[in-house]
């Protein structure tokens, strides 16, 4: 008891809550692929067990993930560069060190490049390829190559290299943290968090190239396994105050994660507003991610509307916006009324086409012009009844 007193470290209380620098381990309980056979895509859906985490969300929350990178790509390069793993490097502005190999896996962003990299790694080589590219007039070009390589190609492109493995991992960024969009309610899971993942995979210049943390998710994390995690608050992406309140969410694809913990939440609160949902993705079949709950939910009322635009079954494409002006006068009248519109997914094409057909669908039903129609829908956003969550 004396000990405990004097060295207060030792009590419960006293643990440093976890938080984005001090991440909790979550065990993973579900780990499963929501795609069907023939599928172009692999989207997986985690579970993750908060027990002892301390954290709590609300739905529109996001969950970080600090992932660790690849081993085959921290092996290739450890190996195009001939260095020893075991090598002792120090990270960080503290001064810690780590073994390179745990270094390169676990503590430094390797997949990304920057032009800040390319011109600070010039001295170590007389490569003249990279000195021409860092020229002032070839600053496209430059930002070209930046896009899609990662360390790796940098290393084999411009040597041969007069650096220690200590001078190159000292320009390197620390990993980043990967932000998700919760897809569970904590009033109906209070000790789980679910995620819904794309996994990312694209061939370029010539290699197979891997999202960090999705195919981590999707190759290399099996259940039982843990992820560290910290909650993010979202404040700007949230249900109504009033669960009185109609909603109109519009998620394609992993764009649907947020919506299941709103969907999810509805139940939990038996909200009396109505819900309606846009969802698509490419193929009924094997794309309809969580099919069933979105049609149960339907049947018992908590979901009101249901609209699906799968844009590789017919002849013609048809995407979320184009069911969106094929409900014009509906949504409208919702909108009049009240209702809250939220868009999640694709920032460069989707969301500035769903936000194009909300202003089409305001102007047409408001027998409005554009101008007044833009006005309307800014207005709506200061109130917060126009919300996005894009990426």
């Amino acid at each position: 008891m004396q000990q405990t007193l004097e060295n207060p470290k030792n009590t419960k209380s006293d643990k440093l809550p976890f938080s984005r620098t001090n991440p909790f381990q979550a065990k993973v309980l579900k780990n499963i692929n929501l795609n069907g056979a023939g599928s172009s895509k692999e989207t997986r859906h985690i579970e993750l067990s908060l027990k002892g985490s301390g954290f709590s969300y609300n739905p529109g929350d996001a969950l970080g993930v600090v992932p660790s990178n690849d081993p085959e790509l921290v092996a290739s390069i450890l190996n195009e560069m001939d260095w020893d793993e075991e090598e002792i490097v120090t990270v960080g502005k503290q001064g810690e060190t780590l073994p390179l190999k745990k270094a390169l896996t676990s503590y430094f962003e390797i997949t990304l490049l920057s032009k800040k990299i390319l011109q600070q790694t010039a001295a170590f080589t007389e490569n003249e390829e990279l000195q021409k590219l860092l020229l002032i007039e070839n600053a496209d070009q430059l930002k070209g190559y930046c896009y899609g390589r990662d360390l790796l190609d940098m290393l084999r492109d411009f040597g041969p290299w007069k650096a220690s493995a200590q001078e190159i991992v000292s320009l390197l960024r620390k990993m980043t943290p990967r932000l998700y969009s919760i897809a569970s309610s904590f009033n109906a899971t209070p000790d789980e968090v679910h995620l819904t993942i794309g996994t990312v995979r694209y061939t370029a210049n010539g290699r197979e190239r891997k999202g960090v943390c999705s195919v981590l998710c999707a190759e290399r994390v099996q259940e039982g396994d843990t992820l560290p995690v910290y909650v993010q608050a979202n404040k700007h992406f949230h249900l109504p105050e009033s669960p009185d309140k109609d909603i109109i969410m519009v998620g394609p694809g992993t764009g649907i994660a947020p919506f299941r913990s709103f969907i999810q939440e509805h139940a939990v609160k038996k909200a009396t507003g109505r819900s309606w949902l846009f969802f698509g993705d490419q193929h009924a079949a094997s794309d309809f991610l969580y099919q069933d709950e979105l049609e149960k939910y339907q049947q018992d009322g908590v979901l009101t509307k249901l609209d699906t635009a799968f844009s590789r079954d017919g002849a013609q494409k048809v995407y979320v916006q184009h069911k969106m002006l094929e409900n014009s006068k509906e949504i409208f009248e919702w909108l009049e009324k009240g209702a809250y519109f939220y868009v999640c997914g694709d920032k460069e094409r989707m969301a500035k086409d769903v936000n194009e057909a909300i202003i089409n669908v305001i102007e047409k039903e408001g027998a409005m012009t554009r101008d007044a129609a833009e006005a309307y829908l800014k207005d709506m956003q200061k109130q917060g009844h126009y919300q996005r969550d894009v990426y």
